[in-house]
């Protein structure tokens, strides 16, 4: 066997374990709030995101070209091989550290910090697509915000349309309602987060020759990340779920369904556009602009500043790492 295919073959399966990594560490941000609110039972919500993310990440493919062509581009790389994995053993091992202390960081940031960082170890800074790679910057950075503020906007229009309303009565009616939202959310998590996976193995494909420069993600690609991911979010993530669940704010399923619109409303929109975002910042950042237009007081925001000051550190840390891998694994290969 050639190198090259030995090392296409352990960008695959990496690529394939930070996918099913990426289930169960994503998996909480869409459904804490439906498990906290009891709305649905842990296994029941687990089942259901499992089913859902797969179904989403089979539906679309646009992220995933974005993934495997804006960062860097696959034919500028000397050693791209090395590249990529030394990328994706930056974003696992950044994805079990955060898991591991109960977390909420985002995979997205990960993953493109640590393609950055090791593209910038073999090549300089000169390897990044600048104009793509910023616009994905942009995504990740406003995405948040955007979810803060429209949190905000459907949780007080929610207060206005149901203030004269039963509130036992109504919780009650939401936590039906939120089964659905969950399921939303659930499924575009899958249209956003599983084709993270699906453009590093394209990318690897195209910089080994085995796809011309323009191909589509092949099937076998789509279906055995979404398999990856369905088969992660199957396990759960129970420390992220008690952070995202209940460490932010007391969440009500009345908080919980606005929660759930925000973050499959901004992750739509993203995947529509084809730019990834971090379902984990969109997600906290919705439950942060509920609470705040419930309550402002009622929102725990020391847990919020320490989910930001881990938001800020990914990027800059998944790259060092990445480039340390590049260095280490290039004597190796």
């Amino acid at each position: 066997m050639s190198l090259i295919f030995i090392l296409t073959m352990l960008i695959v399966i990496g690529a394939l374990a930070f996918d099913f990594i990426n289930g169960f560490h994503d998996t909480a941000n869409a459904i804490a709030t439906s498990v906290s609110t009891k709305a649905l039972k842990p296994r029941h919500a687990i089942l259901l995101a499992a089913v859902m993310n797969f179904i989403g990440a089979m539906t679309f493919t646009g992220v995933a070209k974005s993934i495997s062509k804006d960062i860097v581009d696959p034919f500028t790389l000397h050693n791209g091989s090395v590249v990529i994995l030394a990328a994706i053993l930056s974003a696992i091992t950044w994805n079990l550290i955060t898991w591991y202390f109960g977390i909420p960081s985002s995979s997205s940031h990960a993953i493109i910090g640590s393609i950055a960082g090791a593209a910038i170890a073999a090549e300089g800074f000169a390897s990044l697509n600048y104009s793509g790679f910023l616009k994905i910057l942009e995504a990740l950075i406003f995405s948040p915000i955007l979810a803060f503020i429209v949190g905000y906007i459907v949780y007080s229009i929610f207060k206005v349309v149901f203030k004269n309303f039963n509130l036992t009565k109504t919780n009650r009616g939401f936590r039906y309602i939120q089964i659905g939202t969950a399921a939303l959310q659930s499924y575009s998590h899958g249209t956003n987060d599983a084709q993270k996976s699906m453009g590093i193995i394209t990318m690897a494909l195209i910089a080994n020759n085995y796809l011309p420069h323009n191909a589509e993600v092949p099937l076998w690609v789509q279906v055995s990340c979404a398999i990856a991911m369905g088969l992660g979010t199957s396990i759960g993530g129970w420390k992220i779920i008690k952070t995202v669940g209940g460490k932010i704010m007391k969440i009500r399923p009345i908080n919980g369904v606005a929660a759930d619109l925000t973050g499959a409303a901004i992750i739509f929109g993203a995947t529509y556009i084809h730019l990834p975002v971090s379902t984990t910042h969109v997600i906290s950042s919705g439950i942060l602009g509920v609470g705040s237009a419930h309550r402002i007081k009622g929102v725990k925001w020391g847990t919020a500043q320490r989910m930001l000051i881990t938001w800020v550190i990914t990027l800059p840390i998944s790259a060092m790492l990445a480039a340390v891998l590049f260095f280490l694994l290039n004597l190796i290969f």
